[in-house]
């Protein structure tokens, strides 16, 4: 006969492990909840060092600071937006020598195509990458292209990336026709794409491809399918290629893609009469269930413009969300999401770092340069291009 256990939590101690999935620690939990301060910079004097470090440098450096980036790098910066706008902003700065770009890898890149041979794009961090543009390699996409040729379709598939992806792939959507997008004109890039093709390629962010065309431009969600690169063929038949309006790569944002529906319902049921305004990169159902959609800028604009007194749960990166509710006291702002904490690729960009760059540049070293490829750069600056020429 089997011998049947029965597993026992382990007591006693207070550095018993826990088998996956069994037990609970009740002190492993602290810091679920994001409720604290991030730790302040070891070095106190890191503040004057930055402020220092820029002036010495002057005009010669342009620092641009994404929304999600950490209030110690805020500070710094001489611009705020998206990963867009601060791109077009670096290219107006064309007498910038140096531009240091707090924010990930892509977007760095992305203001390396749009900005002269003689100016330098730091990133003070090259671990800060974007889980979502990883998630969109360029020899996968390249097969999914295969796959496309092969059922019959590809020279019907017009290829639309979001911003949030790599210089390949804005470079592979250039090379073959597309635009790039980003979550404030999704639907005016789709519409473009729609007029002269009669599918869409959808690149990397399945949630803002299928919120897009399901409710702003009447498509179904049987429309849509999902090309997953780690299955044969995106684990799709030609039939299901042929038959479907938007192809959408199976890729998303590591912070809105955890946005639950549970998450809305909890809300509703904590604040009353709370207003939901979440990103479009937050799933299908999420998105549905919220009161309000759009992009960082239009979260922004929504709060800003909101009467005193009124309450918000905003799906979007807990340094905005906390930004705005430190900046607007007289409303009520909390974070969608009890459990899901700051972007951990952004928050790589942080004071040390930013000091670390500023000061090598003062010294005459150029550190942690991002550079495009010319050949790719071309490609992609076509598909920006595009972007920009959109009605």
């Amino acid at each position: 006969m089997a011998v049947v256990t029965t597993w026992v939590e382990p007591s006693g101690t207070a550095t018993a492990l826990l088998l996956l999935g069994r037990g609970a620690d009740a002190d492993s939990e602290r810091g679920v909840d994001c409720p604290g301060e991030l730790p302040a910079p070891s070095d106190p004097t890191l503040v004057a060092r930055a402020r220092a470090a820029k002036k010495a440098l002057g005009n010669r450096v342009f620092v641009l600071g994404h929304h999600y980036q950490r209030d110690e790098v805020i500070e710094f910066a001489d611009v705020t937006g998206d990963s867009f706008k601060l791109a077009r902003d670096a290219a107006g700065r064309p007498d910038a020598e140096f531009i240091v770009f707090c924010g990930v890898h892509f977007m760095a890149e992305s203001a390396d195509i749009l900005t002269g041979p003689e100016q330098a794009v730091i990133l003070p961090d090259l671990a800060a990458g974007c889980s979502m543009a990883d998630m969109a390699v360029l020899h996968q996409v390249e097969a999914c292209w295969d796959a496309l040729s092969d059922a019959g379709v590809a020279a019907t598939t017009v290829p639309v990336t979001y911003m949030n992806s790599s210089a390949d792939i804005k470079g592979f959507v250039g090379r073959n026709g597309g635009v790039v997008c980003t979550s404030s004109n999704a639907k005016r890039a789709l519409d473009w794409a729609f007029a002269r093709g009669e599918k869409v390629l959808f690149l990397p962010d399945q949630h803002l491809g299928r919120n897009t065309a399901v409710l702003e431009m009447g498509y179904s969600l049987d429309d849509c399918v999902l090309y997953d690169p780690h299955k044969p063929q995106g684990g799709l038949t030609d039939e299901q290629l042929r038959n479907a309006k938007m192809i959408l790569w199976r890729g998303h944002c590591s912070v809105h893609g955890r946005f639950t529906l549970e998450s809305v319902n909890d809300v509703r049921e904590r604040v009353p009469g709370v207003n939901v305004l979440v990103h479009p990169e937050c799933r299908h159902e999420v998105v549905t269930a919220a009161d309000y959609v759009g992009s960082t800028e239009y979260i922004i604009r929504t709060v800003e413009a909101a009467p005193a007194g009124s309450a918000w749960a905003l799906g979007t990166e807990l340094n905005l969300v906390r930004r705005l509710a430190n900046a607007h006291p007289d409303k009520q702002i909390t974070f969608l999401d009890r459990t899901v904490c700051y972007c951990s690729t952004m928050n790589r960009i942080d004071l040390p770092h930013l000091v670390w760059a500023l000061e090598e540049l003062v010294a005459g070293r150029v550190v942690n340069r991002i550079t495009v490829d010319p050949q790719t750069a071309a490609n992609a600056r076509s598909a920006l291009d595009q972007m920009l020429a959109l009605p």
